[in-house]
């Protein structure tokens, strides 16, 4: 198996407190910078060709951890495509100066652009349409792409969001149905509470419908996105959702990336099947 496109979460800590996360602060670790550098050597060397930074809120690290590592993705490792997604409320004008040349994808997390569905949501009242725009217009001299992710819930799934789409026009727009994961938004133990929020196919399907003339348009249904994803969390461990909760395998540090694979519960037809594979570079 060949991981071509890895999603790194190398934090669960989040400057924000939405009501359904499905990567919650569970601890606060992250490795050092060097031991990170060494997993991405070895993934580089197993075939990915694509890295996406993601949390938690990455910007919380913004300049000692995330940027240097866009940097060598891109300088060092030649990385087809190196991308982060965030809620972009840490994000400055400085760090856009210092390393947005080594970023080939911005992703902005926008569940709403509604004042009280993001307060319900958890995002306090962020307007983010002139977040959004703000932030465009900063990483459009460094040919970056603009991308928006939003999760679709109960808070949501009624809202048209067609204007602001418009006006934004990402290159890519991704639509996740809200995905409870045991021991994340699901359970006793769990730190966020999905059940509110859950949503039918149906009803995510609804949302789709609504939004469909945009061609930049992805939706993503739980039975999609699931298994389709090689997620490694703040230890570089592959996250195995396929029991609908995220169960870590062993550390690519400690195994090699070979190994630490089989035990990834990754289905790359699904993976192509949810489009996985596009124009992600500049």
């Amino acid at each position: 198996m060949i991981p071509e496109s890895v999603n790194y979460h190398f934090t669960r800590v989040c400057n924000l407190s939405c009501r359904y996360c499905f990567h919650t602060p569970l601890n606060q670790n992250r490795l050092d910078i060097g031991s990170a550098i060494r997993g991405l050597k070895l993934l580089q060397k197993a075939g990915m060709r694509k890295i996406n930074f993601s949390g938690g809120e990455p910007f919380i690290y913004s300049n000692k951890f995330l940027g240097p590592l866009l940097k060598f993705s891109k300088r060092e490792l030649g990385l087809e495509s190196v991308s982060v997604v965030t809620n972009g409320t840490l994000v400055t004008d400085k760090w856009i100066e210092d390393y947005a040349q080594h970023l080939d994808i911005f992703a902005l997390s926008c569940d709403s652009f509604v004042e009280r569905n993001n307060l319900l949501i958890g995002r306090s009242s962020i307007d983010y349409l002139h977040l959004a725009k703000s932030l465009k217009q900063a990483l459009h001299k460094y040919n970056v792409k603009f991308k928006i992710n939003t999760v679709v819930s109960s808070a949501n799934y009624q809202e048209d969001m067609n204007q602001q789409i418009l006006e934004l026009s990402p290159f890519r727009w991704k639509c996740l149905q809200i995905l409870p994961l045991k021991g994340e938004n699901v359970g006793h133990k769990a730190l966020c509470d999905s059940a509110p929020f859950i949503i039918t196919e149906g009803q995510f399907m609804e949302f789709a419908k609504r939004h469909s003339s945009h061609d930049c348009l992805v939706f993503e249904s739980n039975r999609m996105m699931r298994d389709s994803y090689l997620i490694l969390d703040e230890e570089m461990r592959f996250l195995n959702c396929t029991d609908n909760s995220k169960v870590p395998g062993p550390s690519i540090l400690d195994v090699g990336v070979d190994k630490a694979l089989q035990n990834a519960g990754y289905n790359s037809n699904l993976f192509e099947l949810r489009g996985g594979r596009y124009d992600w570079g500049k």
